[in-house]
C-alpha cells in the first residue's frame, strides 16, 4: 500500500472529528454569519445609489456580494489555527504525533475540513444575500471556476492560520494575525471597490492581492458582466501549496522537539 493510500484513513479521521467539533458548537457557524451580514447590510445599503458604471450599471450591493463572500472565508480561515492550539495546550495534538500517523496527514485532514466549512459559510452569505434583495445568479461553468479559486484560497489561508498558531501557540496571536494580514488585504483588493475607481497605486498592489483573483473569479461566476483571470487558480494553487508546505514543516518540527 502507498504512503499516500495509508494517508486517506488519517486524513477522514482528522477531517470528522473537526466537523464534529463544529456541530457540537455550531455557534461558531452561526455566529461567523453575523459580521458578513453587518457588512451587506450597511455597505449594501448604505452605497445602494452608487452604480458600477464599468460594469453596465450593476447595483453596489450585487458587487458587494461576492467579494463579502470571499471576506467571510479569510476571516473564517484566520480562525482554523485555534483549534490546533486548544489541542496543543491540552496535549492532544502532542499524542496525535507520536501515533503512526504523518504529521502531514494530520494537517490536511484538518484543512480539507476548514474548506468544507468555509465554502458552506460562503453559500450561506449567498443565500443572506438573495434574501436581502441581491440580484446574482449562477453563470455557467463561471460560478465552478469561482469555487475553485475559492477553495484555493480558503486553504492557502487556513493553512497560514496553522503556522501561525503552531509557532506561537497563543490565541492572542491569532488576534494580531487577523489586524496585520486580514484587514488590510481586505482593503487593498478589488472586494469592495473596482480596481478601476482606485488611485493608480493602490489598483497596482490590488492586482497582486489573492483576494482580488478570488473576489473576481467568484464575481464573473454570479453576475455576467464580469470576467475573471484564468490564471487565478493556477496562482492560488501554488499560494496553497507553499502555506501548506509550511504548515507541514511546523507540524513536523513540533514532532521532533515535542
Amino acid at each position: 500500500m502507498t504512503p499516500g493510500v495509508r494517508a486517506l484513513p488519517v486524513v477522514w479521521a482528522i477531517c470528522r472529528r473537526t466537523w464534529l467539533k463544529i456541530l457540537r458548537r455550531p455557534v461558531t457557524l452561526s455566529f461567523s454569519l453575523v459580521q458578513p451580514l453587518l457588512w451587506m447590510a450597511f455597505f449594501g445599503f448604505l452605497f445602494q445609489r452608487y452604480e458600477i458604471t464599468q460594469a453596465s450599471k450593476v447595483r453596489y450591493l450585487d458587487f458587494l456580494v461576492p467579494g463579502v463572500c470571499a471576506m467571510t472565508v479569510l476571516f473564517g480561515a484566520s480562525q482554523s489555527g485555534i483549534g490546533w492550539i486548544r489541542d496543543l495546550h491540552s496535549g492532544f495534538l502532542q499524542r496525535m504525533l507520536q501515533s503512526p500517523a504523518r504529521p502531514s496527514a494530520l494537517l490536511a485532514g484538518k484543512v480539507a475540513a476548514d474548506v468544507m466549512r468555509l465554502l458552506v459559510q460562503a453559500l450561506a452569505v449567498l443565500l443572506l444575500a438573495w434574501i436581502l434583495g441581491a440580484r446574482v445568479r449562477v453563470v455557467g461553468a463561471e460560478v465552478l471556476f469561482g469555487v475553485l479559486c475559492l477553495a484555493c484560497f480558503a486553504a492557502a489561508f487556513s493553512s497560514l492560520s496553522c503556522v501561525i498558531a503552531l509557532r506561537s501557540r497563543a490565541q492572542e496571536a491569532m488576534a494580531v494575525y487577523v489586524h496585520l494580514v486580514n484587514m488590510p488585504m481586505l482593503f487593498t483588493s478589488s472586494a469592495l471597490v473596482p480596481t478601476k475607481q482606485m488611485p493608480d497605486w493602490l489598483a497596482r498592489i490590488a492586482e497582486w492581492n489573492p483576494l482580488t483573483l478570488t473576489v473576481d473569479a467568484l464575481r464573473a461566476g454570479l453576475l455576467p458582466q464580469f470576467r475573471a483571470d484564468r490564471v487565478a487558480p493556477v496562482v492560488l494553487a501554488i499560494l496553497a501549496a507553499l502555506l501548506f508546505s509550511l504548515a507541514a514543516r511546523e507540524m513536523a518540527r513540533l514532532d521532533r522537539t515535542g
